[in-house]
Formats: C-alpha cells, sequence, structure tokens
C-alpha cells in the first residue's frame, strides 16, 4: 500500500529545496514536451505539478491554453503558485487519484508523479473519461531500476531482503498492459538517466528533497554516521564516482 500521509507530508516538508534537486525531473518535464509534435491544446490538466516544472512549460509551449494543475501537498501548490502570475493556471490542492472533473481536457499531463499512485489501472481509466474524443495523456513515471545502485548496496550491508521503495514501481511490460487495456493507441519509451553524487549523503538527501519517500520498506534502521559510512563504502564499490540510475518511462495514450 502506499502511504499517501507520508507522501503529501514528505514533499510539503521538502517543497522549498525541490528546485535544486530536481535535475532529473525537470528533464524528464522537457523530454515529455516532444511527445506533442505539432499538436496544439486548448485545456489541460497536470497531475501531481509540484512546483510547477511542467506546468510552466506546458504555459509557455500553449500560451492560449487554460490550465488546472492539481497536487496533494499544500507546500508544492504553495512554492508553485509563487511562481506564476498568469490567470490561466489554477492550482488545485487535492489528491488526483480521487478529484473529478465535469469538464473535458484535451490533454492530461503529469510528470514523475504516477509511480505513487495505489491504483494506477484505475485512475488511468478516469483521467481517460477527462479526456475529450481524441485527447490524449502523457507521462512520465520512473521504473523499478531507479537507484538500483543504492538498492544493491543496500542489500550487500542489510542482506537480500532489504529493499527501497523504488523496487516496487512498475516495469514497462505492466504499464503496456494497463496502457493497452485502456486506451485506444498508445507508445512508451524508456529512458536512463544518470546523475553523479559526491557523497551517499548527498545522494540521500537528494532522495529526501524531491520528495521521493512513502512506499513500504522490508527493514527500517536508524541513519547513524557509521551506518551511512558502511552504505557509501558498499556503494562505491558499486560506482566509484557514485552514480546515481534513473530509470524513467515516458507514456502516451490516445482516446
Amino acid at each position: 500500500m502506499i502511504d499517501k500521509n507520508a507522501i503529501k507530508n514528505n514533499f510539503s516538508r521538502y517543497a522549498p529545496y525541490y528546485d535544486r534537486y530536481s535535475a532529473v525531473q525537470s528533464a524528464c518535464a522537457k523530454e515529455l514536451l516532444s511527445m506533442f509534435n505539432a499538436k496544439t491544446f486548448i485545456s489541460i490538466l497536470d497531475i501531481g505539478c509540484g512546483t510547477g516544472i511542467l506546468t510552466g512549460l506546458l504555459s509557455r509551449k500553449f500560451p492560449k491554453a487554460s490550465i488546472k494543475a492539481v497536487d496533494i501537498s499544500d507546500g508544492m501548490i504553495d512554492a508553485a503558485v509563487k511562481k506564476f502570475k498568469s490567470g490561466k493556471i489554477k492550482f488545485i490542492r487535492e489528491d488526483a487519484e480521487n478529484m473529478h472533473f465535469k469538464q473535458q481536457f484535451d490533454l492530461v499531463a503529469s510528470n514523475a508523479a504516477l509511480q505513487w499512485f495505489g491504483d494506477l489501472s484505475g485512475t488511468l481509466s478516469k483521467y481517460k473519461d477527462f479526456l475529450s474524443p481524441g485527447g490524449m495523456i502523457i507521462f512520465s513515471t520512473f521504473g523499478p531500476k531507479t537507484f538500483c545502485e543504492l538498492s544493491k548496496a543496500l542489500r550487500q550491508i542489510d542482506g537480500a531482503g532489504a529493499k527501497i521503495s523504488a523496487d516496487n514501481f512498475l516495469k514497462k511490460r505492466m504499464l503496456r498492459e494497463i496502457l493497452k487495456g485502456i486506451f485506444k493507441k498508445i507508445k512508451i519509451e524508456e529512458k536512463i538517466f544518470r546523475e553523479r553524487n559526491h557523497s551517499i549523503e548527498e545522494l540521500l538527501n537528494r532522495i529526501k528533497y524531491t520528495g521521493v519517500r512513502g512506499a513500504p520498506h522490508t527493514q527500517k534502521h536508524i541513519w547513524t554516521k557509521g551506518r551511512i559510512r558502511k552504505l557509501e563504502k558498499a556503494y562505491r564499490n558499486i560506482s566509484k564516482d557514485m552514480i546515481a540510475t534513473y530509470q524513467v518511462f515516458f507514456c502516451k495514450g490516445i482516446k
């Protein structure tokens, strides 16, 4: 089960630091724009908008569009509202899995958020109902190979049962099956991003400040200085330069 309260609280607590640590999320948002081709959108719904990284790109690319941007985190919404003065963007504090709209959108978009949904299939079916005929959904979501180096290092020091949140993210095959059951046309592309860290503490801060928490772990430990040193040693045996891998799926569905 996904702990929504943990997700909401973590994202709100660290919202002031999010943009500083979200280089990969920003790169994913820019990559999403390449999936549009020359199409124009008038009404857009941005799911899990966070501090508005994708929202801003959409607003600049489609200046005539009205945009509704939704996030579960009060802190994230507050940070996003400060960035944008345009009356064409309406920010909404709500759990995107439980929201309802009477209007239809010609684009539903989401960047690096849907991996935290408890019922992705049911929610995407609902989003299909939000779309106008021929409307499009695009989203990026992290795959289970994200932070694979960290996962491997933890198993080395804690045993084979040790897990991180990313281990529970959906595989490409499962995403394809879900999308094929809902949308008329689909497309999934996989990209790998790699980010260098100077220390294990920098990586753990990056994970913390981008809110990548909320799913259950099989083990919980207190992060003492000794334990952090032990983890860094194991990590550097896997990647001398402290590289962190992000597996990202870029998905598109047409109603």
